[in-house]
């Protein structure tokens, strides 16, 4: 044999060994692109529980900033009440 037959036959060699370390790379790919995806719909099942928990953290909250604005609200509207009616009595006694 020459080297011009058997070289040839090497490079067929050579690309069936391709051909099957590419195959068992792709099958080994596959298996880690489905581990990831059940990680990722487990994280997204995860912030979906969350999300429902910051929703009622949300209302509360902007229910208690809302009590606080009224409770504020009522008190600033005594004390200017109460002012207004001192200073009625207090220019009442200077004129």
């Amino acid at each position: 044999m020459e080297a011009m037959e058997l070289l040839p036959i090497i490079l067929y060699i050579l690309l069936i060994i391709l051909v099957v370390v590419a195959i068992v790379f792709l099958v080994r790919l596959i298996k880690i692109v489905g581990k990831v995806d059940r990680v990722v719909d487990d994280v997204d099942r995860k912030v979906k529980k969350l999300n429902g928990l910051f929703e009622i953290v949300d209302r509360t909250a902007d229910t208690l900033n809302v009590v606080s604005d009224r409770v504020i609200s009522g008190i600033v509207g005594t004390i200017n009440t109460i002012f207004r009616k001192r200073k009625k009595k207090g220019e009442d006694t200077y004129e």
